[in-house]
């Protein structure tokens, strides 16, 4: 295997110590570094692929995403090979994003498999060399048998792409592989060029976040595009309290049991959100001294005009209100800003769904995405 060369920036010193705690491993250092900076090296030249295959889309790939998203029946993906296994990925992309797709083997095709194809769908045909011959095979029919045929191949002089109705090229990419056998680079950049048309379908299809979760309601995803009433804190497991209170009373009354909230959610006597009023708020007040206003009206000391969402606000939003304005809590107010719960980010580290990064209410910070009434 020949050297690769060595990156610039490359620090070895480091490297080798950071290899040290990756865990276990019994090559010799400077072994375990030169096979580190190879690895680095691989990743790099299917970076680089990516950057290039950027730069070689022409208009054709505008056309495929019109032809995509205007597609009535289903757009139909196949390949043989590493490039049908991107295929398939690329099924799962058009499917999550509003475009129904199915994956056609062309093997099984000619046995049968035609007839799951129909004259209002389009083929996507993916090919590196455009020489498969189990493509190849299939191509004209289902070009016939279909409103379309686009090949995605690196360049335009093969027979796949004289075959399409509309002809995507990446251009030739050098793979990672040492050898230049394995197919790498030239996997990743169809990948992603595969990607990007389904991509700006969905775009055409004017497909929202909130489509988007109709498709995915599973895993951290899901709860990401669920509605905040979901994460919320119920009003009943809030601290909640009347501005007019003192400190200390306050403090004594808003006791509750289990997991609380760092921040207890003030309102005047229509109960509407006045403010709130933070353990860091307390503890500032403490340090500073300032004993004698824990005598006095909480309203006084508390943060006036907090950020707040509404319920119907999509989780994704209200975490990255959290992560913008580095809070820790976030009311959840109706329509006549009255409290109906609470976002603590305590909830959020539980479920794994923000890092733990944030610090204590700045109230001199104004909100990214106000709530609006």
């Amino acid at each position: 295997m020949s050297a690769v060369p060595q990156k610039q920036g490359f620090d070895a010193t480091e490297t080798a110590a950071q290899a040290g705690r990756g865990g276990h491993h019994t090559a010799a250092p400077e072994t375990l570094i030169e096979r580190l900076r190879m690895i680095r090296q691989f990743v790099s030249t299917e970076a680089n692929a990516l950057q290039s295959a950027a730069k070689n889309l022409g208009p054709s790939a505008v056309q495929a995403a019109e032809l995509t998203a205007e597609c009535q029946g289903n757009i139909v993906v196949t390949g043989v090979g590493k490039a049908g296994l991107v295929g398939q990925k690329l099924v799962a992309t058009l499917a999550s994003t509003g475009t129904p797709a199915h994956f056609l083997h062309p093997t099984e095709a000619v046995h049968g498999d035609f007839g799951r194809v129909r004259s209002d769908d389009l083929v996507w045909a993916i090919s590196n060399s455009g020489r498969s011959d189990e493509v190849l095979a299939i191509a004209s029919q289902l070009r016939r048998q279909s409103t379309g045929l686009i090949s995605i191949t690196a360049d335009e002089d093969n027979p796949l792409a004289k075959t399409a109705t509309c002809k995507v090229a990446y251009g030739k990419q050098p793979e990672a592989c040492p050898h230049g056998l394995a197919p790498t680079s030239s996997t990743a950049a169809m990948m992603a060029v595969g990607d990007a048309i389904a991509l700006m379908a969905s775009q055409l299809r004017r497909f929202t976040a909130t489509d988007f979760r109709r498709f995915h309601p599973g895993g951290a995803l899901g709860r990401k595009l669920d509605r905040v009433e979901k994460l919320m804190r119920p009003l009943e497991s809030c601290r909640l309290a009347k501005d007019s209170v003192s400190i200390r009373e306050c403090m004594v009354t808003c006791s509750i049991s289990g997991r609380r909230s760092g921040a207890i959610m003030l309102t005047n006597t229509d109960n509407v959100l006045t403010g709130i009023f933070t353990d860091s708020d307390l503890a500032r007040l403490l340090e500073s001294r300032c004993e004698d206003a824990l005598d006095g009206p909480i309203g006084d000391k508390m943060t006036i005009d907090p950020h707040c969402v509404s319920p119907e606000t999509m989780a994704s939003d209200a975490i990255s209100l959290l992560s913008q304005l580095r809070i820790s809590e976030l009311p959840v107010v109706d329509a006549m800003r009255r409290p109906v719960g609470m976002i603590d980010i305590t909830d959020l580290i539980a479920l794994g769904e923000i890092a733990d990064s944030t610090t204590s209410h700045d109230p001199q910070m104004r909100p990214i995405v106000p709530f609006k009434l």
